[in-house]
């Protein structure tokens, strides 16, 4: 098992910063890649960003390139998520995600986080 525990949310105006944390423990041996999704009110989850956790290849959705970045700690079994350039439309919950595999960009993990509220006021 691996246990994910985001921190990091909070309201920002348009055009600013914030940088989401995810701490990972339990069984991280079994990471393959990290990431994030996002869910805004009334819509599905949506995938955000992922990282290889031993070789740090990172891929983005579209709406989010050259404004986030994802990048990860392994020796404090940490991921983050810089987000610049922020949006009203990139208000949602935030959740992290963990597998074993390469099914992130699918929606697919084997472990999710919480989930930390990100509000982007214009």
């Amino acid at each position: 098992q691996v246990h994910l525990v985001e921190s990091g949310g909070g309201l920002v105006q348009a055009g600013g910063s914030l940088r989401l944390s995810c701490a990972a423990s339990g069984r991280t041996s079994s990471i393959y890649y990290m990431g994030w999704f996002r869910q805004a009110p009334g819509k599905e989850r949506d995938f955000v960003a992922d990282i290889s956790w031993s070789g740090g290849i990172t891929n983005y959705v579209d709406s989010v390139k050259g404004r986030f970045t994802i990048s990860r700690d392994n020796a404090k079994n940490m991921v983050y998520l810089q987000m610049n350039s922020l949006k009203p439309e990139d208000t949602a919950v935030y959740y992290c995600a963990a597998d074993g595999n390469r099914r992130l960009r699918f929606g697919v993990s084997d472990y999710w986080g919480q989930g930390t509220q990100v509000t982007v006021s214009s």
